[in-house]
């Protein structure tokens, strides 16, 4: 049997980083006319940023986190999360508790607990702003012709009660009155079994959405288990690539795109880390992004569309500086 080039480690391998790519057939294409829907951990920004033609269904003001991901839910670090989200978003889950309040009074929503930059002025002012953004994560499921998921972390927290599920615990953000959080570490059968219940609910309102999966390569700020956590870093990512591929295995409309890979296989020879060892370079985006492109952004859609001018030509340079800028709420956990 004669192996493709790809196939040996000798031949796909040795050449570095420079012009790296690692994907060979992808499932499906997306079109400059294609809306597509970006959503996930903080390396989610970067895929959002590539697309012509991004979905957004909440608008706003960019310094109260409008704009980021199409609706304003912040980062989505786990299966639980997008599971529950979708859940909420209509009216499938009723967590215990709705906000959580600080010491000046003002108070927070559990779910996207930095969205607002303060905090919310009341419960009222609160579950305002979650009816408009919980309809517009509607929207947004049932309008995009794409999804792209970023699968970031495993470890997680859940409200003691009733098992919601948190991007960060109350104490991260100065919450004072809630809930007990309990750290929960997600084995890969709880990951495939989470994604599952989602993709079946969001197929229900949005028959045959395809969904393209990653992996982030960006690394855990701290870990909660009682070890190093290079090894609970190694054991996430692991267990994410896992649950990545038996998905894509036996759903055919799931692709899996290597952007963990290119930043964090042998051939990079480090080159794509910032200093600190957590950040990746603006060289390392633009490396994933231009594969990205190659591949996915092309003149077929994932679904038929009218035809669509091509967008306008990218300063590179700008495009360039401002890769590496994302809002990591995972961030809090390292005051």
């Amino acid at each position: 049997m004669e192996l493709a080039d790809r196939a040996i480690w000798r031949r796909a391998m040795a050449e570095g980083h420079e012009g790296f790519d690692p994907v060979a057939a992808p499932r499906f294409r997306l079109g400059p006319a294609s809306r597509v829907a970006a959503i996930g951990s903080c390396f989610a920004q970067h895929v959002s940023r590539a697309l012509a033609n991004p979905l957004v269904t909440e608008e706003g003001p960019a310094e109260r986190q409008f704009g980021v991901y199409p609706a304003r839910f912040g980062n989505i670090y786990t299966p639980r999360q997008l599971l529950q989200l979708f859940q909420r978003a209509y009216g499938l889950l009723a967590p215990a508790q709705e906000a959580w309040r600080c010491a000046d009074g003002r108070v927070l929503d559990p779910f996207r607990p930095r969205v607002e930059p303060g905090g919310f002025a009341g419960p009222a002012a609160l579950e305002e702003d979650r009816l408009r953004h919980l309809a517009a994560v509607r929207r947004m499921f049932e309008e995009c012709d794409a999804l792209v998921v970023t699968l970031g972390l495993t470890e997680g927290w859940r409200a003691a009660a009733d098992g919601a599920a948190w991007p960060l615990p109350p104490w991260a953000v100065g919450a004072e009155d809630a809930a007990e959080a309990r750290f929960h570490n997600a084995p890969v059968a709880e990951m495939r079994a989470d994604l599952d219940a989602f993709l079946h609910g969001v197929r229900l309102v949005n028959p045959g959405l395809p969904v393209l999966l990653t992996v982030s390569p960006v690394p855990l700020v701290a870990t909660f288990e009682p070890r190093h956590v290079l090894v609970s870093n190694t054991a996430s990512k692991a267990a994410l690539r896992a649950l990545a591929e038996e998905a894509c295995r036996d759903d055919p409309l799931l692709d899996y795109f290597p952007a963990f890979e290119i930043i964090t296989g042998p051939q990079a020879r480090g080159a794509f880390w910032a200093p600190g060892l957590r950040e990746v370079t603006a060289e390392g985006v633009a490396a994933v992004m231009a594969v990205f492109r190659r591949h996915y952004l092309g003149d077929a859609t994932a679904r038929p569309a009218a035809p669509a001018a091509a967008p306008p030509a990218r300063d590179a340079a700008s495009e360039l500086a401002s890769l590496g800028r994302v809002l990591c709420e995972e961030e809090a956990l390292d005051p």
